[in-house]
């Protein structure tokens, strides 16, 4: 039996982020936080997807700190970007997973700008 070396399928960009402005965790500022993501790591953006309060009458809003906020998932072609929002916490959580290759130094600099905070976990992963 040969041993082969396996080579990654992909990577995948775990970042949380902590002491964030809760003025941008909209839809209006997600959706550009994804589009200008997307141009600078050059992924092609395809169906974006909400989770959130929006049109829910007050009375079934959410109210737990750990709940209230905005979910979303950006399918990219080559795989998606997932973020959590938790506008009680100021805090964001993202996952960027693409079997293209992109900088997630530079995806994690660029998070860190958009929503003011600063990255408290940060991991890449390769996936195999």
């Amino acid at each position: 039996m040969r041993s082969k070396q396996i080579k990654p399928y992909g990577k995948e960009l775990i970042l949380d982020l902590h002491n964030c402005d809760p003025d941008t965790f909209t839809r209006k500022s997600i959706r550009r936080f994804f589009k200008e993501l997307c141009d600078l790591i050059d992924m092609q953006r395809c169906k974006l997807t909400w989770w959130d309060d929006h049109g829910v009458p007050p009375e079934e809003q959410q109210t737990e700190p750990h709940l209230k906020g905005t979910s979303a998932v950006q399918f990219i072609l080559t795989s998606n970007i997932v973020i959590h929002t938790l506008d009680v916490l100021e805090s964001a959580y993202i996952n960027l997973f693409s079997c293209k290759e992109f900088d997630a130094d530079e995806a994690k600099k660029f998070a860190e700008n958009w929503f003011g905070g600063k990255a408290v976990s940060y991991h890449v992963i390769d996936r195999i």
